[in-house]
């Protein structure tokens, strides 16, 4: 199926971000906003307790999971803002690498930030993200 967001490198900034610079999608396309991913698990709890990759992984895997509700998946994401409740560089560098990892060569633009606090009871990873699609919405 061919995908709605095209990637968008420069040559003219520096190549050390590990994710595209920028991202388009045409027109027709079908965004999807998606609420802040958090470390949850299905009974409400806190996953990972304490474990910045942990609640990353976790994150990650509920993004998965709200897409496919959307009708989408990771390489349909145009963008994300990863937040993790820190005053640490090593932990942002530590969610980076979780979230980078599950995208794998679909490097969407984004931003990374440090908080002072998150929504829920010990969360310490956040992941928002948009995407795009080019097909219809799923039913229901």
């Amino acid at each position: 199926m061919p995908r709605a967001v095209q990637l968008i490198r420069s040559a003219s900034l520096s190549d050390v971000a590990e994710y595209a610079y920028a991202a388009t999608a045409p027109a027709e396309s079908r965004l999807i906003f998606l609420a802040g991913a958090c470390p949850l698990n299905e009974d409400g709890s806190t996953a990972a307790v304490g474990d910045v990759a942990g609640q990353a992984a976790k994150a990650v895997e509920n993004l998965r999971t709200a897409l496919a509700d959307a009708g989408a998946s990771l390489h349909d994401v145009i963008s994300t803002r990863v937040l993790v409740a820190t005053h640490r560089q090593e932990d942002l560098v530590t969610a980076w690498e979780v979230v980078r990892d599950a995208f794998g060569d679909h490097d969407v633009p984004s931003t990374l930030m440090g908080v002072t606090v998150l929504g829920y009871h010990d969360q310490l990873v956040e992941i928002e993200a948009v995407a795009a699609v080019l097909d219809a919405p799923p039913a229901g």
